[in-house]
């Protein structure tokens, strides 16, 4: 379920005074749900606007309704709000949104998956880089792809080895080996050239 705290459902509680509608709620939802392109969003749920399979949370002062189809990505999402010279901001953190949380049940592509867009790519975004998975091959190899400004840079190669390749075998022992099938004689937004 949706942590809300309690800065953040005080500043909800504020917003859903404003809408001057009673028992207005909020929503919590994912579009894009399971993608590398998700996105964790609150709306306003105005009385009627409800489903009869959205989980309810009971907060102070209101109720978020959980859209159910985004529930298994939203585990572990934490809604917060913070104070700041600007008057504050609300901020969403689901390290599940793109792919649900994993378990030991969890296929190596999911695992790998996971691992690429919650850990690795967060980084290699400051960069303007990603990095994606082409294939598992031989039952123990990930073949990966970048792209953005990682590729045809000239740190790659350090990239790779030192960085997803260590973090991928560590976490994920059944992997053998990590290879890059990107074409980096395209050099157009290279990082580094």
């Amino acid at each position: 379920m949706v942590t809300i705290t309690e800065s953040a459902q005080e500043y909800l509680l504020e917003l859903l005074g404003k809408q001057n509608v009673p028992d207005i709620a909020v929503r919590v939802f994912i579009l894009d749900a399971g993608t590398p392109r998700a996105e964790t969003c609150i709306s306003f749920c105005r009385p009627g606007e409800e489903k009869d399979s959205d989980e309810i949370q009971e907060l102070n002062g209101f109720k978020a309704f959980i859209d159910q189809p985004s529930v298994p990505f939203l585990e572990d999402a934490v809604v917060d709000f913070q104070k700041d010279s600007m008057g504050g901001q609300l901020t969403i953190k689901a390290p599940n949104s793109r792919l649900p949380k994993i378990s030991e049940d969890s296929s190596l592509e999911d695992r790998v998956n996971y691992i690429l867009y919650n850990e690795i790519n967060p980084g290699l975004a400051a960069h303007g880089g990603m990095v994606s998975l082409e294939e598992i091959f031989d039952e123990s190899v990930a073949v990966l792809r970048f792209g953005g400004g990682c590729q045809g840079c000239g740190m790659v190669d350090v990239t790779l080895k030192d960085g997803v390749e260590k973090t991928l075998l560590e976490q994920i022992p059944q992997l053998t080996e990590v290879r890059d099938v990107t074409d980096h004689s395209v050099k157009e937004n290279a990082y580094y050239q």
